[in-house]
């Protein structure tokens, strides 16, 4: 395979001319098979409507770059046999990086979207400091270099890396952590890998993910609840992610939904996330334990200042009734905001993810009951609810896609 004629297919140099048009035709032929899956050259002639000679021209260069291959025949309807074509897995690979409040997921896509490998909670603390950046590098370079067969390193196209907070995907700024430098966050990352970068919003990205990937099940509408140390949105309409126009749209944590003292991490206060997240839960926790309340957390961990929002769902797992009872209300909290949301977008499906989504029926019942009490009934009747299919895997896809995405152009 040529490497260099496949990057050069999805670079944006100066080309000009017949190497330029030449260059927009494969990536339109690329892209309609990336739609339908496989295809004839008469088929692609049709609905791209290019003459055959032309796409036969291009399919053949295609193949020689390695990008697709010919499949095989099969009968078509005016009997003669047509040759079927469809993309080379190993033609190109995306990564994906998952940055959590305490850990990292990373995973790698080919270029027919399978994500063939993956690596979780790799133990990391986001913190917006250089230390904590550097860290980060770390993980995504050794994961990039520990990748089997070492060909795949080669033929990267792209890199996608989410992060809570504001992100402007756009432009690759991240306005909430390592925003050191005058320089987009994506261009720092990309100098250090040397592979084209996108940064993403957190939440956006695992919506996208479950989306593409998950059970949506021809849905368009879709709200995505990313339940983690804090509370994020990734809001699809008409199956394209909604971004508002500076890129921030869904900062559903950050709605003034109670009358308390409590000052968020934005600055603000009465915010959905000072009682309704993995914050309020690990605090809940502390004060009830500090109260005189007892949990099987503490046989493992005796100071306080230890306990993590993984040691709760755990032990809620666990049957812990404190931690069962703390998710509950939290999760009747979440609800009631949540039901602000149908009652706004009307959305046909509503999927629960992040990390404390992995406590089941313990967080999703009482987030029912509540959207049952504060929704209008005829507006979130056609509303689904539905736990995350793809788990930790959700932001590694949807970063992965987002990033493939942008380097094809779709």
């Amino acid at each position: 395979m040529n490497s260099t004629n496949l990057f050069a297919i999805f670079s944006d140099d100066n080309t000009s001319g017949v190497v330029y048009k030449n260059k927009s035709l494969k990536r339109l032929i690329i892209n309609q098979l990336d739609k339908v899956g496989k295809t004839t050259i008469t088929e692609l002639s049709k609905e791209l409507n290019i003459s055959v000679p032309k796409i036969t021209s291009l399919v053949t260069e295609l193949i020689e770059d390695g990008l697709i291959k010919d499949n095989g025949k099969f009968d078509s309807t005016g009997g003669r046999r047509a040759s079927v074509y469809g993309l080379v897995s190993d033609a190109g690979f995306f990564v994906g990086v998952d940055v959590k409040h305490y850990y990292i997921n990373l995973g790698l896509l080919d270029f027919k979207k399978h994500l063939i490998t993956s690596k979780e909670k790799v133990p990391f603390k986001l913190e917006n400091t250089p230390e904590s950046f550097d860290a980060l590098l770390l993980i995504i370079k050794t994961f990039i270099n520990e990748l089997n067969p070492a060909f795949v390193k080669d033929k990267i196209l792209g890199l996608g890396l989410n992060l809570s907070g504001r992100i402007n995907n756009t432009t690759g700024y991240s306005y909430s952590y390592f925003y050191f430098n005058e320089e987009p966050l994506s261009v720092i990352i990309q100098k250090e890998i040397g592979i084209q970068t996108f940064i993403e919003n957190d939440s956006r990205a695992m919506a996208y993910g479950e989306f593409c990937n998950g059970d949506s099940k021809g849905a368009r509408n879709v709200l995505f609840i990313n339940m983690d140390y804090g509370i994020g949105l990734g809001i699809l309409i008409d199956g394209k992610l909604y971004y508002g126009k500076s890129g921030f749209g869904g900062e559903f944590g950050h709605i003034p939904i109670f009358d308390n003292e409590i000052i968020c991490h934005c600055g603000k206060k009465g915010c959905l996330e000072t009682e309704a997240s993995g914050l309020a839960l690990i605090r809940k926790f502390k004060e009830k334990i500090q109260q005189g309340s007892t949990s099987s957390v503490m046989k493992k961990k005796k100071d306080l200042n230890d306990i993590s929002l993984l040691d709760i769902i755990l032990a809620a797992k666990n049957e812990d009734t404190l931690c069962i009872e703390l998710l509950s209300e939290i999760g009747e909290k979440i609800g009631k905001g949540i039901a602000i949301l149908i009652n706004i977008f009307n959305p046909e499906l509503l999927i629960l993810g992040g990390t404390l989504s992995e406590t089941g029926d313990y967080i999703r019942l009482p987030i029912r009951s509540a959207i049952n009490k504060y929704s209008l009934s005829l507006v979130s009747t056609d509303t689904q609810l539905k736990l995350s299919k793809l788990g930790e895997k959700a932001g590694v896809i949807g970063a992965c896609l987002i990033a493939r995405n942008k380097v094809l152009g779709l």
